[in-house]
């Protein structure tokens, strides 16, 4: 059986919190996963849920580029919609944007709510007094930027931009950002997590 095939297959039993990739047929929790729904307007075609709160019938895949290129190169969403489907032939690339402006947006509802602080002096005091959390830090940044916040066993996320972080906070660009909550981080963490098998974690020399 083809992948594409057993994610149609309905016989096999799934917890509630757990749904079939149209990718790789392999049955995972939603948490690491993405929907995405048939628009009522034809026009619209295939529409990314990233915040999994559209009507319709989800149609899942990992969040992953290559299983989500896999299940378009299989045709997997149009068999499971049961007919001819328009898709966006940069859907991979609309679903990084997504993800992107999601994990920018929960940083600033993280601000709005006095659970993040903005730059390395902010930062580096949160962490002074025992409060810091977690690290988001820019990608783009330099290895001595990255290493000025380095010691403690801080977790650290890093996939967005200096421009992406400093959206969060209406600036410019900031190189870090740091978590005051448990429960912000651990949302934060599961958007990073959806975002990095879309954008590769940068490289340092």
């Amino acid at each position: 059986m083809t992948a594409a095939a057993a994610a149609l297959d309905d016989d096999v039993p799934m917890a509630d919190s757990e749904r079939r990739c149209l990718g790789t047929g392999e049955v995972r929790p939603r948490v690491g996963m993405l929907r995405f729904v048939v628009a009522p307007d034809p026009a619209l075609g295939l529409v990314p849920d990233l915040a999994g709160d559209l009507p319709g019938r989800g149609l899942w895949v990992s969040a992953d580029r290559t299983a989500l290129e896999r299940a378009l190169a299989r045709n997997a969403f149009a068999r499971a919609a049961r007919g001819p489907l328009r898709i966006a032939p940069d859907l991979s690339a609309r679903v990084e944007a997504g993800l992107v402006r999601r994990l920018v947006d929960w940083l600033g509802l993280a601000r709005r709510a006095g659970a993040a602080v903005a730059g390395f002096e902010k930062t580096r005091a949160a962490l002074a007094r025992g409060r810091l959390v977690l690290i988001v830090a820019a990608n783009d940044a330099s290895p001595a930027e990255s290493a000025r916040l380095a010691g403690p066993e801080i977790p650290r996320l890093g996939l967005l931009t200096r421009d992406e972080l400093g959206q969060a906070f209406g600036r410019d660009a900031l190189v870090n950002i740091g978590i005051l909550n448990a429960g912000w981080a651990e949302r934060l963490t599961t958007e990073h997590a959806r975002l990095a098998g879309f954008r590769p974690a940068a490289t340092t020399d």
